[in-house]
């Protein structure tokens, strides 16, 4: 349910302002001197610091406050921006995060950020600053004598309450800048019996006695300025007199003074006012937040009625009446375009996971020395939110060891030819129904020989064993399995990258892996777009039915009665000039049913290998609505879940990967056997 608290509120919108904070932070680190990325960071901290006083965070309002005085000289040019204050700025925002999280409890921990802050940005060491504050202070004029009085008119749009804006803190940081005498201007409020609650009538006259400058003062209005009218004017030395004028005058003299309300417009209707505030505030609201849950409650409320469309078409086939057929026809349209607009809903931009990880890559090149390059490609790419989630662990897994194992240190690229600053890529792209998410580093590569004498050391590959290099390397996601010659705080222990084994199958996904020695390590995951709904090809095995995801169907081909056999028994079609090796599942799954006479092939794709596997008959295409297995067969691997058919019936969704895997080992284990028989 979508909370109504309005703390909840705060939090969600803090941890966008905090990200968006993150991101400019980086970014900076990158372009110091990239003026938009400094307003983009002030901006957050602007915005954290009025929302947490708002919502009673006072403890987020006073850091944030102080963090924002200290940038505010980097926006100014007085500070340059360089890699010890990026890490004290990161470091600030990360607690920012927990005084949001846990307030009242790491209040203690700001106080040596803050001076850390000051220390850089003041270019004065902790130690003399007091000494150098002092010595300041003796030599610079005193502070009355540079105060200046200021004269500010602002009225606010009319749907700025409808909207959260709130003049009174407006007043509050105007306050905070010096001594103020503030006078509400109520020309403008209509009578009683058509004032509208949601519309700001008021207008309000400052006058402002501050030795602060006038950047400060518009620091204020930063983010209402669009919308709002505003005059903001210096008085001279008879600034008394000058006052006493403008007060008498019409606020209309002045060429920034907001306009005078004629008096019909304040006797306006209600109705006509309330109209334009929510004409403004439909323009301003483009996006709607939605928990989670609900999105996937209705993703399970289309399901069932993809199963329920599946069983009337069923009906209406076998029915003559055509009233019946058209009300078929036309629900299905409907919930095909209803599945298809559920499923756009769902879909994230992978862009909002990346940008995670530039923060670690940070970090890590930072701890372990290393300087690294980290570039980002396909960030548009859409995946399903639940798909999003899962992959956050596994990503920084791979991600560490490619930092950490495969990047080799600056003094030995160096050495090598390589540039010092290594690289890191992270990419998605969409290849047909599937997701490619590759991470690649132009390291060491990974060691084909040591990953051998370690599996043969674990008991996992006999020391005769032939195996190719692409299933040597998956070794390396095998429980406890490490080559690391030393364990660091980032990695060393072989768990990682069992974690993301085991997350990539439950998203029934898969892993290749290619490396050259001296060039780098590629790392490319595959997953289906979404985990909800899916297109399926229906066949049937005996009388058996089973469902092939359509993603991973290239053609289908009938078996020629005497299927060509070639080469250690292996059993290969002949397409179009190129040999397939094809797998019978009557044998896989034991059928006993005689089978058909015209056998077909479902000619499927298992990353670059094209494999064919053979069914009694192609029962045709369908929505499949996917049903999770029971724990109890969860370690049935060649099967990624289940579907209700129209009938009523249970058809299992085929796990293409696990299936094929499991297949080429049934055919090795059988020809051992025979090669056995034959000795």
């Amino acid at each position: 349910m979508l909370s109504n608290d309005p703390v909840e509120t705060f939090r969600q919108e803090a941890r966008d302002l905090l990200e968006q904070l993150e991101q400019s932070l980086l970014d900076l680190g990158q372009s110091p001197k990239d003026t938009d990325l400094v307003n983009s960071a002030f901006r957050a901290l602007h915005t954290l610091k009025g929302s947490g006083a708002m919502f009673g965070f006072t403890e987020v309002a006073g850091f944030v406050h102080a963090f924002e005085t200290a940038f505010d000289r980097v926006r100014k040019g007085e500070t340059a921006i360089t890699a010890p204050l990026i890490a004290v700025a990161l470091a600030a925002k990360d607690h920012v995060s927990e005084l949001i999280a846990e307030p009242g409890q790491h209040a203690a921990k700001g106080s040596p950020i803050l001076a850390r802050l000051e220390e850089i940005v003041s270019n004065v060491p902790a130690a003399n600053r007091n000494a150098a504050q002092t010595a300041l202070m003796e030599t610079e004029p005193s502070a009355s004598s540079s105060l200046r009085l200021w004269h500010i008119r602002f009225r606010l749009p009319e749907d700025a309450l409808a909207l959260g804006a709130n003049p009174l803190l407006l007043i509050d940081e105007l306050r905070g800048l010096g001594e103020c005498v503030v006078t509400a201007n109520a020309d403008a409020v209509p009578p009683v019996e058509v004032i509208d609650p949601e519309v700001c009538y008021l207008a309000w006259d400052v006058k402002l006695t501050t030795a602060a400058p006038r950047d400060a003062i518009d620091d204020v209005f930063i983010f209402l300025k669009d919308g709002m009218d505003l005059s903001i004017e210096a008085l001279g030395a008879d600034m008394e007199k000058a006052s006493d004028k403008e007060e008498a005058a019409p606020a209309s003299d002045a060429t920034t003074a907001p306009p005078t309300t004629a008096a019909k417009e304040v006797v306006a209707p209600a109705a006509a006012r309330l109209a334009r505030t929510t004409e403004a505030r439909e323009t301003a609201s483009s996006s709607l937040r939605v928990p989670a849950e609900r999105l996937d409650e209705l993703m399970d409320r289309v399901g069932e009625l993809v199963i329920a469309q599946a069983r009337l078409s069923q009906l209406a086939d076998a029915s003559n009446d055509v009233n019946l057929k058209t009300i078929a026809e036309e629900l299905e349209r409907l919930s095909s375009g209803l599945r298809d607009t559920t499923m756009g809903i769902r879909m994230v931009p992978i862009g909002t996971l990346f940008g995670r990880f530039r923060r670690l890559v940070h970090d890590l090149s930072r701890d372990l020395g290393k300087e690294v390059e980290f570039l980002t490609t396909g960030e548009e790419t859409e995946l399903d939110k639940t798909m999003i989630e899962r992959l956050a662990d596994p990503l920084v897994h791979i991600i560490r060891n490619a930092v950490d194992h495969g990047l080799e240190r600056p003094d030995r690229r160096s050495a090598s030819g390589k540039p010092a600053v290594g690289r890191v890529r992270l990419a998605a792209s969409h290849t047909g129904a599937e997701v490619a998410i590759s991470i690649t580093d132009d390291g060491a590569g990974l060691n084909a020989e040591r990953i051998r004498a370690k599996a043969e050391e674990a008991g996992l590959l006999a020391p005769d064993a032939k195996l190719p290099e692409q299933d040597l390397f998956r070794f390396i996601f095998h429980p406890g399995f490490s080559t690391a010659r030393e364990i660091t705080s980032v990695s060393g222990r072989g768990v990682g990258m069992d974690v993301v084994k085991r997350t990539i199958d439950m998203l029934r996904g898969s892993i290749d892996v290619a490396s050259k020695p001296g060039e780098g390590t590629t790392v490319t995951l595959r997953l289906p777009l979404t985990l909800a709904i899916i297109e399926g090809m229906l066949v049937r095995v005996g009388n058996g039915r089973y469902c092939i995801p359509l993603s991973a169907v290239e053609e289908c081909v009938e078996l020629p009665i005497t299927a060509e056999t070639v080469g250690k028994g292996r059993s290969l079609l002949n397409i179009r000039g190129s040999l397939v090796p094809f797998l019978r599942l009557r044998e896989l799954f034991r059928t006993e049913a005689p089978p058909d006479l015209h056998q077909k092939v479902v000619i499927v794709a298992v990353g670059e290998q094209r494999v064919g596997l053979v069914v009694d008959q192609i029962l045709g295409n369908n929505q499949t609505v996917i049903k999770s297995l029971s724990k109890l067969h969860a370690d049935v691997e060649t099967f990624s879940g289940a579907t209700i058919l129209g009938d009523g019936t249970v058809a299992l969704i085929l796990d293409v990967t696990h299936l094929v895997r499991f297949g080429q080992s049934f055919e090795n284990r059988l020809r051992a056997a025979q090669a056995g028989r034959a000795a």
